[in-house]
């Protein structure tokens, strides 16, 4: 019996873990541990303060990030274009109303668009999930290893207190 593979050859695919250290540079934000969660289907970003204003007829969003892990002293400022409001369930199955927005992510060199929610994380464990529609078509996730493509991250901020 043939198999059925996705639109590229499994064998042009990266490889990732199922975490990695990635970048949000149009948000200034560098260095996030993020959760590859394939159960996902969307990405969401630890935010608050969220706030949506008109700047020049356009619909944006004011936001604050806590990037780390257990700090919330480092904080970053965020704006960014509104996309839309979603309906997104939550991982306790609940529906959550969330702004959401257009952004470059950065793995490994790889930089391309996602869309991404925007929810207060603070209880969960990461402050990022790259959702499975983020990974799609470009990488695919080794469930047993992490910082495949962001290795030297990870050395970085182990010794850092915040992760």
């Amino acid at each position: 019996m043939e198999q059925k593979h996705s639109k590229k050859d499994k064998d042009s695919f990266g490889i990732i873990g199922w975490r990695e250290w990635l970048d949000l540079p149009e948000l200034g934000i560098t260095e996030i541990k993020a959760k590859i969660d394939t159960g996902a289907r969307s990405s969401a970003l630890h935010a608050f303060h969220i706030k949506e204003i008109e700047k020049e007829g356009t619909r944006m969003i004011h936001f604050q990030v806590h990037p780390y892990q257990k700090d919330k002293e480092t904080t970053v400022n965020c704006e960014a274009k509104l996309l839309e409001w979603r309906n997104v369930k939550n991982s306790g199955g609940h529906k959550q109303y969330r702004p959401v927005i257009l952004t470059p992510v950065e793995i490994g060199g790889q930089v391309w668009n996602i869309e991404l929610t925007l929810t207060n994380r603070d209880v969960m464990g990461f402050r990022m999930l790259l959702g499975r529609e983020a990974v799609r078509d470009r990488f695919l996730v080794h469930p047993g290893d992490s910082f495949l493509l962001s290795e030297s991250k990870a050395k970085k901020h182990k010794k850092k207190s915040h992760c």
